[in-house]
């Protein structure tokens, strides 16, 4: 295996790479003017945890020509760390009680539905156990009482879920849903209704579902036969 690359990598970044990488796997090797994260054969692999719209160009570029995978986690579980004020004292460690579900991909997912839909592109979400830290300062949003986050370290990896072609995305869809809006959506898999939107607008932009008509004033859509 070569050496890993790390430029200047976050922790999680790095942990990623070094669980996903397989004997072949090369690092950090320039294609087209871009630094791959993973190359695996004619597999060209990015992992991105953050948001999709800074890695949107390169995503375009790369799979007019390359089969490109995009790895993409979801922390299933968390536990947050926090330093202490000013430095003294011990660090606190508290399991959140939110869980990420795969669905929750679609936050990030509607910044490049296009993609969804071209063949060179995959996308697989590992859903996590992480932590994250987070450390005190005064001049943060006061809705988190000035703690913001520093750094996320992967725990492990519990899941993996792989979408390689359109037909892929309807695993997510509910079976026999008919027509539907996406506030069926939103009731249904038990997802908010804002996120539900972003779902029903990437999974149309891929042609996995379409819109048939209206119900009131939402679009109605269906699975496409």
């Amino acid at each position: 295996m070569s050496k890993i690359g790390t430029l200047n990598e976050k922790p999680l970044h790095a942990s990623l790479k070094e669980w996903y990488a397989q004997p072949e796997s090369q690092f950090e090797v320039k294609v087209d003017g871009f630094f791959i994260d993973i190359v695996q054969g004619n597999l060209l692999v990015e992992i991105q945890t953050g948001n999709f719209s800074s890695i949107k160009a390169k995503l375009k570029k790369l799979t007019q020509s390359h089969r490109v995978r995009l790895v993409y986690p979801i922390a299933y579980e968390k536990w947050l760390v926090k330093f202490p004020k000013g430095g003294n004292g011990k660090n606190t460690r508290r399991k959140s009680p939110k869980r990420g579900r795969v669905e929750d991909l679609f936050w990030e997912m509607v910044r490049i539905p296009e993609l969804l839909a071209n063949p060179n592109f995959s996308l697989e979400v590992l859903m996590t156990q992480e932590e994250e830290l987070r450390q005190h300062k005064e001049n943060l949003n006061w809705r988190r009482r000035g703690w913001g986050r520093v750094e996320r370290r992967l725990l492990a990896v519990v899941d993996q879920i792989l979408f390689e072609e359109p037909a892929d995305w309807l695993r997510l869809l509910p079976k026999e849903m008919g027509e539907f809006t996406s506030k069926d959506l939103s009731e249904a898999l038990g997802i908010s209704k804002k996120l539900s939107q972003k779902m029903a607008y990437s999974l149309r932009k891929t042609n996995v579902i379409e819109t048939v008509g209206k119900q009131g004033r939402a679009n109605l859509y269906e699975v496409q036969r």
